[in-house]
């Protein structure tokens, strides 16, 4: 089967939209889908079928075609944006890659997996309720607990400090690699290149 004849990949960043919200740990999926679309040239606009920018492409010449997507409901509706795109584009839930936040890996920490729990990630979870599986791939971006007793329902609509931020660009990047990694070179590849670094 040719890269042409194959399904594409569907690839989500999640986060909330709006400017109030754009600089969020929360939005760190919005981040990482904003550097994949710039690789790819592809212009993220409104779908008319799911409430979602979405553009299309392919970060290689003759690589895989990519849908990116950002819902535009928020986070915690994620779900029903992704589900709608993956049967518009007839993609298995095998094929959909979803970049998020994490509150319980160490700043900068990046983790690949397939499948497994939401960790209390609610984004996530309508995500799985949606599709009615969990048996999607997940790039885990940590963001690290809240200090003190801070909600971290609170923590993660907050800013990342002005330390954080020194080398968040970077950060950002090595995730969009991680992505890239994962559609090129498959989950396994991708853990072992990225994990121990």
């Amino acid at each position: 089967m040719t890269t042409e004849e194959c399904p594409p990949w569907l690839v989500v960043g999640l986060g909330n939209p709006g400017p109030e919200y754009r600089d969020n740990r929360h939005n760190i999926g919005f981040m990482v889908a904003d550097v994949l679309a710039k690789r790819m040239s592809a212009r993220l606009s409104r779908h008319r079928r799911a409430v979602a920018v979405v553009g299309e492409g392919r970060l290689t010449l003759g690589g895989a075609r990519i849908v990116l997507a950002k819902p535009l409901t928020y986070m915690n509706l994620s779900g029903g944006p992704v589900a709608g795109l993956a049967r518009f584009y007839k993609v298995s839930v095998e094929r959909i890659l979803v970049i998020h936040d994490e509150l319980d890996l160490p700043y900068a920490q990046l983790r690949v997996k397939r499948g497994g729990g939401e960790g209390g990630h609610n984004g996530l979870r309508s995500i799985s309720q949606s599709l009615g599986s969990r048996e999607y791939v997940r790039v885990r971006f940590g963001i690290g607990r809240p200090p003190g007793r801070m909600d971290p329902a609170a923590y993660v609509l907050t800013n990342f400090s002005g330390v954080e931020r020194k080398e968040l660009e970077f950060l950002i990047d090595r995730c969009a690699d991680a992505a890239e990694a994962v559609i090129e070179r498959g989950v396994e590849w991708t853990q072992n290149a990225f994990h121990g670094a």
